[in-house]
């Protein structure tokens, strides 16, 4: 029997069908999270040089320091973890050094004093006030490639992202909450 063009079509088709496709990939170059923490890592790499190089501070340890130093009041170590999304043990070990260094100091908590909070010391204050201008230096230069309307567009935008993901958005909203 002789087979007819679209009989060559159904079994091309079948075959097909019946072989595997080739699958989707993720490009992770495209892909947005991925993305982010790239860009993340890398910028906050460019931002140690300012504290690491020059004062030995370690990123967890300069996230205590920069959480400290935005607040008016002292606050838990647990409340630093949750604002900085960095984890309690890695927050705990940053705090030991740093109270060793006399940058903070424990403060008992007036509400539950078996509670202790954590501020910076004189020393650390100094250290936050040396260093804070020179990490929006760097900030600017990363910056650089953006105009002033692209960085407000950047800003806004991940904002909207933060807020999809219900994050906290300013110092103050963490201040009044207590909690990030």
């Amino acid at each position: 029997m002789a087979r007819t063009s679209s009989d060559t079509a159904l079994k091309t088709r079948e075959t097909d069908e019946a072989s595997p496709r080739p699958k989707a990939r993720l490009d992770l170059f495209k892909f947005v999270p991925f993305r982010l923490n790239r860009l993340a890592a890398e910028v906050s790499s460019a931002l140690a040089v300012e504290y690491q190089e020059r004062h030995g501070l370690d990123i967890p340890a300069w996230r205590v320091i920069a959480t400290l130093g935005f607040r008016n009041d002292a606050c838990s170590a647990q409340f630093i973890s949750q604002c900085t999304r960095t984890h309690k043990s890695t927050i705990s070990r940053a705090v030991t050094t740093l109270l060793q260094e006399g940058l903070i100091e424990r403060v008992e908590n007036e509400a539950d004093r078996r509670e202790f909070r954590l501020q910076l010391t004189k020393k650390g204050r100094a250290l936050y006030e040396e260093l804070f201008p020179q990490l929006l230096r760097r900030e600017d230069e990363i910056l650089a490639c953006l105009s002033a309307q692209e960085r407000k567009q950047l800003s806004a935008l991940l904002g909207k992202i933060e807020a999809s993901l219900d994050l906290i958005q300013t110092s103050e909203e963490a201040d009044a909450k207590q909690a990030y």
